[in-house]
């Protein structure tokens, strides 16, 4: 079985075909820029000292510094961010914004950490990585189980480690720390975008459309509350624990009031400060994925649609609003039934453009308004998404093979303003 990594590098070469790429700017993808992998030590409320094991990676360099997520999860692992680094490196070349990709994460459950063992392992960390990451060199952000608070800690330490006041090492910072109005939602809002000019194409009518969203999360429940205030009918969810039900749908406020209020999915209806429940089935996160909807928004973790399943999906769209939720041999058979994927790295890169506007504020000292982040997201997401739908009618290829041949275009464009062989082989006497 192909790991993590080899399954996302394994789309190049498909995608390849369809773009304007020198063989050597296929050849640096294939390999990360570097990798760090640290010891982080943390002493426990109880007097203990514990070892977490964290990583680094930036991927490629060649479009500006690098840029991706932290995450906090038991099952982190060097493969999985690497994958993930890769795909930032994709993503800020489809949405043409000038940095590499890169990621990071520690290998843990956050959720057994009291709030001081919390602060203490992401100070530890930024100490271990200071000099792997900075404003002009690799900038982290928020991912699974990090938040703005813990971006705040981050930012702060390593403003002490360099005895300067540091804003734009870190994005997805508290917004008095330096954060972007408009970063909360980014992902999900960048999501929404997608949708909206999907339904403008084809169309659509949204109290007509059904939609199932796994992981109920920040992004997931931003986009659910978005499409819900427009009209679609949000018909189940779920978060680690399972899922619900209800064909008539929910009430999306009422879902994020109570999972936020209890961090428990529940099937209720608020009015104001009262919540009822509400009759709903109970599924699993498997059984989410194969419900007869119009959307499903993959919006948890990696590797949910797989060969087992795929053949299974019912629904017509899938949004991949999480990181490699869908594999290489699972979009084969979603092609050969129709179905349409919005790919991971177009679905879900509000949450580095917006990262990249909270740098520029940062650097620049120029604070924008929440309608401005917004307004300037819209265009950004809007205008890529209509250039990988039309490449995608024009070569008749998969929404995905379109989006990949985009990037592809863009960071071999700046490898080859650099010179490859055909240039440096010309000049020879």
């Amino acid at each position: 079985m192909a790991s993590i990594f080899e399954e996302a590098i394994s789309r190049l070469d498909n995608a390849a075909r369809y773009a304007r790429v020198d063989p050597e700017t296929l050849a640096g993808l294939r390999h990360p820029h570097a990798i760090l992998e640290v010891a982080v030590p943390v002493r426990m409320d109880d007097g203990s000292r514990r070892i977490f094991t964290g990583y680094r990676v930036r991927h490629d360099t060649t479009r500006g510094p690098t840029k991706g997520g932290i995450r906090y999860h038991p099952d982190v692992s060097l493969d999985e961010v690497k994958a993930l680094a890769f795909w930032m490196t994709c993503k800020c070349a489809v949405v043409d914004i000038p940095y590499g990709g890169a990621k990071g994460g520690i290998i843990v459950n956050p959720k057994e950490l009291s709030n001081l063992e919390l602060e203490r392992l992401s100070r530890s960390f930024i100490q271990q990585i200071a000099d792997f990451i900075g404003p002009d060199r690799d900038i982290p952000a928020p991912d699974v189980y990090t938040n703005a608070r813990i971006m705040g800690w981050m930012m702060d330490e390593y403003s002490k480690i360099r005895r300067a006041h540091t804003p734009a090492v870190i994005t997805g910072k508290p917004i008095a720390l330096g954060g972007s109005l408009g970063r909360d939602d980014a992902t999900g809002r960048g999501a929404y975008v997608c949708v909206k000019e999907l339904e403008r194409r084809r169309s659509w009518q949204p109290t007509d459309i059904t939609v199932a969203v796994q992981g109920f999360g920040n992004a997931g429940q931003h986009i659910a509350h978005m499409l819900h205030a427009d009209g679609y009918r949000i018909v189940a969810a779920s978060d680690s624990r399972g899922g619900i039900h209800r064909r008539a749908g929910f009430d999306v406020p009422s879902l994020i009031k109570i999972k936020n209020e209890s961090r428990n999915l529940q099937s209720v209806y608020c009015d104001g400060a009262l919540c009822n429940s509400v009759d709903a089935d109970t599924i699993s996160n498997e059984e989410l994925l194969e419900l007869d909807v119009d959307i499903l928004i993959p919006a948890a973790l990696e590797n949910q649609i797989t060969a087992a399943n795929a053949g299974r999906i019912k629904a017509s769209v899938i949004i991949e609003v999480a990181n490699g939720p869908t594999t290489s041999d699972a979009d084969e058979i979603l092609d050969a039934a129709g179905k349409l994927v919005i790919p991971d790295i177009l679905a879900n890169a509000g949450g580095v453009t917006v990262s990249y506007f909270e740098w520029v504020q940062n650097r620049t000292g120029d604070y924008w308004s929440a309608d401005t982040v917004a307004d300037r997201l819209h265009k950004i997401m809007a205008r890529e998404f209509n250039a990988v739908y039309d490449r995608m009618l024009d070569q008749k290829i998969s929404l995905r093979t379109a989006a990949y041949a985009l990037a592809l275009d863009r960071i071999g464009a700046a490898v080859e303003s650099l010179g490859t062989h055909k240039f440096f082989a010309e000049g020879k006497p």
